[in-house]
């Protein structure tokens, strides 16, 4: 596919890369960008072969500063923001929850904004040692509104508070220890580290996968007695795959399991 401000593309075994590719203006997430992210995102769920998607940047320091501060201030409607620029976001967030594949943010650059939601909607964020993370909006007399389910979702009450209100950046290093980044890495070390968890990711069954990822989406705002009935029905359904059975049956055979996604 043809974009202007990402680059898309599928290679080895099922892994797809979407890069943002705005290098002008830091990846600043635009109404174009953010249209073009459900299209690549859409072509990765309707590919049979992708099996999981990765997020990163073509910027050799930034990620994404995050939304477009020239568009908030652009001379349009009220109702037009509202229903076009503002619904982009949730849009998307939802749109890589239930792609029904793993997503892996490899983050290589500083997340910034409106980026840290994106990256959170990530199912797994591998983070460069020298990157920093933050909500810096209320510095420009804005507020991360769009993201802040996501960061209340990742990370506890008192720190997502503070990151909120102070405005302030946090080292990659700390992203970890309060829990929103898996794993840091040494840049020398930080492709290998990517790839190696994307190929982990994509010899999965691709079939059980998307089970999985459906319900890890669903049940994470579920009432727990409702999360219940709801996940022994899933069970239930994984039971009826022939690669449930092909799983099982490569353990005990003690073989790499073949998957026929069915």
């Amino acid at each position: 596919m043809d974009f202007e401000t990402l680059r898309y593309g599928v290679a080895g075994p099922g892994v797809a890369t979407i890069a943002l590719d705005r290098p002008e203006t830091r990846n600043a997430l635009s109404d174009q960008l953010l249209g073009e992210l459900l299209a690549a995102f859409e072509a990765a769920r309707a590919d049979p072969e992708v099996r999981v998607v990765i997020l990163t940047s073509t910027h050799p320091t930034v990620f994404s500063s995050g939304g477009d501060l020239a568009g908030f201030s652009a001379d349009v409607p009220l109702v037009r923001k509202h229903l076009e620029t503002a619904s982009l976001f949730p849009r998307l967030f939802r749109a890589i929850g239930e792609l029904g594949k793993p997503t892996l943010c490899a983050a290589n650059g500083h997340v910034l904004a409106g980026a840290l939601g994106l990256a959170l909607a990530c199912d797994l964020i591998v983070a460069r040692d020298d990157v920093r993370f933050g909500t810096p909006e209320i510095n420009v007399g804005v507020f991360p509104f769009m993201i802040m389910a996501l960061i209340y979702r990742n990370v506890g009450r008192k720190k997502t508070n503070e990151l909120l209100l102070l405005g302030e950046q946090i080292s990659a290093a700390e992203a970890e220890r309060i829990g929103f980044v898996n794993r840091v890495v040494p840049a020398a070390e930080f492709d290998a580290a990517v790839q190696d968890w994307a190929a982990r990711l994509a010899a999965k069954s691709p079939l059980l996968m998307r089970l999985g990822k459906d319900a890890m989406y669903r049940q994470q705002d579920m009432a727990f007695a409702d999360a219940l009935e709801y996940l022994q029905a899933q069970l239930s359904i994984a039971f009826s795959t022939e690669d449930i059975q092909e799983g099982v049956r490569a353990f005990f055979e003690k073989r790499e399991p073949v998957w026929s996604g069915r």
